[in-house]
């Protein structure tokens, strides 16, 4: 089959189309024939040989995709080839094939095509996660949601607002930002023009943010602290501008706040099946009726995955980046 390989970790010149060997369906899984692949930050991470695959999964990238069933292994049941389906995948969605464990699928609703089904499990599982099982979040919370443009912004945004919360997002530009506010957030501050602890306190009359979901790390601390309610939670996603910082732990007490870090490839299959059952419900009848959808800047074919990695690492979409596998 024809994949993304990478001979050597490097910058987006290394991902080339290449023949590998197609996988097989093992017991309780399923082959998928893919059609479509989301991009995602942990993929130019992968290709830079910062952040290898867990045991036992693929070598090429691509952390969900959507396809058609193509075969079913051993112990099979409650689904059958030609059926649709989207899944989140430990690795090896830039590819023609793709194998999954069936408890990780997702049917596809009727009314999306594979381009928008294959951008939405990383990116709404990733800020499912996130809010509810780590952050605790109810109606009527406030979440400031940073990278409110990326594909988890776009998601969370819209997930806070299903479920009855408040949506505050920061983005780099203004159109970025005015495409926060269309998808249901409360405000969205442009991080490059304005101080967004201060907005998030006007905003909020004081109160601050009970959950704040963080993609930046060391240089948001300070800011992320002082937007934060008391008993509030920042979920760290990423640390895009660094890991380390230093912390005033007597303003993290005072506040009687949790930092909460999080990644999702990694997780054990039991606790990413939970997940996977748990957002399905919630999400997937929004999906089918049009609440809630993937935000789609650009599709690339199969064979410029490179120019779709400049364009994420250049932070020029707004929603996801999705591989067409033709």
């Amino acid at each position: 089959m024809r994949a993304i390989v990478i001979a050597q970790p490097g910058g987006p010149e290394v991902l080339q189309l290449g023949e590998v060997p197609t996988p097989e369906a093992g017991a309780g899984e399923l082959l998928v024939r893919v059609r479509a692949a989301g991009v995602n930050r942990a993929d130019l991470a992968q290709r830079m040989g910062n952040y290898p695959p867990p045991p036992g999964a693929s070598a090429i990238l691509g952390m969900e995709m959507a396809g058609e069933i193509a075969a079913v292994g051993a112990g099979v049941t409650g689904w059958q080839t030609g059926e649709r389906i989207m899944a989140l995948l430990p690795g090896g969605g830039y590819a023609e094939y793709a194998t999954v464990p069936t408890a990780m699928a997702m049917r596809v609703p009727d009314n999306l095509t594979f381009v928008e089904a294959a951008g939405i499990p990383e990116a709404f599982l990733t800020a499912y996660l996130a809010l509810v099982p780590l952050g605790g979040f109810a109606a009527g919370h406030v979440a400031l949601v940073h990278a409110g443009a990326s594909g988890v912004g776009t998601a969370a945004i819209q997930l806070v607002r299903e479920m009855g919360g408040i949506a505050i997002a920061t983005a780099g530009t203004d159109a970025k930002c005015a495409a926060c506010v269309a998808l249901g957030a409360k405000a969205a501050v442009n991080y490059r023009t304005e101080d967004f602890a201060a907005r998030v306190k006007e905003i909020t009359s004081g109160a601050g943010a009970n959950i704040v979901l963080d993609f930046v790390g060391a240089a948001y601390w300070e800011s992320n602290l002082a937007s934060l309610a008391m008993e509030g939670r920042i979920v760290v996603i990423s640390t895009l501008s660094g890991g380390t910082i230093e912390m005033n732990l007597g303003a993290l007490m005072g506040k009687r706040a949790q930092v909460i870090g999080t990644t999702l490839r990694g997780r054990p299959l039991d606790q990413k099946t939970a997940l996977t059952r748990d957002f399905a419900a919630f999400a997937l009848p929004r999906f089918a009726d049009g609440r809630m959808k993937a935000v789609i800047d650009t599709v690339y074919p199969l064979a410029d995955a490179a120019d779709a990695h400049r364009t994420m690492a250049e932070n020029r979409n707004t929603g996801k980046l999705i591989l067409a596998v033709e």
